[in-house]
């Protein structure tokens, strides 16, 4: 764990320049390089963007996210707030997400301002030298290597090892006779990136990995003992490309995984981490980012407040309520009138969140949040997308009666009942701007 905090300082200084190579802006300085004139105004608040259906449709940029970032760039090409990228995407590495985002904004992003769904894999060390299978699309090999793991193992090198598994396309079936090629060491946990290409052979190969602890050269095995490690990245059950209505995301390749292994075996699948929005440990790699950026620009002020925009009810907007209340009951623990209120609202103190809950792996790594709140801000250009004029009350507008969320998270309305609506990013912007009135010079 201890080498997250120097992978996140030791990249920096490379990830600027080439993000502002490949940003094309020609003179201008990296976002956050150098120090700040104490004579601009300095910011106390940081943004959070989701990109799919918030920047970008597919790879169509949204027409509002270029008006939305040259509010956030001075014209030496320094942002005037902190701002991170927070994607739910799995399928490549930070740095080419970050040359994606250059290119489309016109803006010099590097590596450190973005998180990918398995960016906090890096904290799960316990895992790094066992073997993986990893199942995904995209470089999934370079991806696991690049955020620690050290034996990785594919579904396509499964698949070429025992072709006889892999039987739902007829046409892919071997055509003679062909027995196992074992020179695959035992499969010692699974890690899921994202939606992978072939669905019905990765299902199957996962399927038959779990219920044989990890050798394929076994049957089945009755399932007396736990299966193996599962660690699963972005939960997003749809997301929003060029296409008029949601697309197919990871969350419906999970689903589809947990029921088959019930279904065979009576049993739930467990995972031993859930990774990507709405997941609180995301949000905390994001609050870290932002306040690594503060401090590089030597702001004297601290951030205090959090603002995540983005398009998912499910996703965005639940995670950021969800980290808004952990944050809120960090500050209750330092408050006594916070605790008596909270008691008597309760007529409990088993309400009240103890030290201990708290005293967990990304807390230890990352420090205490300077953060106290996060709010959430809906944008109509993406997943939720209401046909009617966008309406003025948030807390009318959003009665959600089916639950999209991932099966391991209890649907609660509070956490999808956005802070704000407004139509695209550039109007996020402007009404955050309002909010903390903050005017960039």
């Amino acid at each position: 764990m201890r080498g997250l905090l120097t992978f996140y300082r030791g990249l920096h200084t490379l990830s600027n320049r080439q993000a502002r190579r490949k940003a094309g802006i020609v003179g201008s300085r990296c976002g956050f390089c150098g120090t700040q004139s104490n004579s601009k105004p300095q910011p106390n608040f940081g943004l959070l963007f989701d990109i799919d259906g918030v920047l970008v449709r597919g790879r169509m940029p949204i027409p509002a996210a270029k008006k939305a970032f040259e509010k956030l760039v001075d014209s030496q090409g320094q942002f005037v707030v902190p701002v991170v990228f927070v994607t739910n995407a799995g399928n490549c590495l930070r740095q080419t997400k970050a040359d994606q985002l250059s290119h489309i904004l016109g803006v010099p992003i590097t590596q450190d301002q973005v998180i990918m769904s398995h960016s906090p894999l890096r904290m799960f060390k316990k895992f790094h030298d066992k073997c993986v299978l990893v199942s995904g699309q995209g470089p999934v090999l370079e991806i696991a290597k690049h955020v620690g793991f050290n034996n990785v193992v594919s579904v396509d090198m499964l698949r070429e090892s025992f072709p006889l598994l892999d039987m739902v396309d007829h046409n892919r079936r071997p055509k003679l006779p062909s027995n196992p090629v074992a020179n695959l060491p035992k499969v010692e946990a699974v890690v899921l990136f994202g939606e992978p290409i072939r669905w019905e052979t990765n299902l199957q190969l996962i399927i038959d990995i779990l219920l044989t602890n990890g050798n394929l050269s076994s049957v089945h095995l009755a399932q007396t003992m736990p299966h193996l490690p599962l660690l699963a990245c972005n939960m997003d059950l749809m997301w929003m490309a060029e296409a008029h209505s949601p697309r197919f995301g990871h969350g419906t390749f999970l689903v589809c995984l947990e029921n088959i292994y019930k279904k065979i075996t009576g049993k739930d699948l467990k995972y031993e981490a859930l990774m990507g929005k709405p997941s609180e440990l995301t949000y905390h790699f994001a609050e870290y980012l932002i306040r690594s950026q503060a401090m590089q620009r030597q702001w004297k002020h601290p951030i205090t407040s959090l603002y995540a925009v983005g398009d998912n009810l499910m996703t965005d907007i639940y995670g950021a309520n969800l980290y808004n209340r952990y944050l809120e009951e960090r500050v209750a623990r330092k408050n006594p009138k916070a605790i008596a209120k909270m008691v008597a609202t309760t007529g409990s103190t088993t309400a009240v969140p103890q030290e201990d809950e708290i005293d967990n792996l990304w807390e230890s790594e990352l420090a205490l949040p300077s953060a106290t709140s996060c709010k959430s801000v809906l944008v109509c250009t993406g997943v939720y997308n209401p046909k009617a004029e966008v309406p003025s009350d948030a807390s009318h507008c959003i009665k959600e009666t089916v639950f999209h969320g991932h099966r391991d998270f209890r649907f609660d309305l509070a956490l999808v009942e956005p802070g704000h609506i407004v139509q695209d990013v550039a109007e996020a912007v402007d009404l955050i701007f309002e909010q903390e009135k903050f005017v960039p010079q």
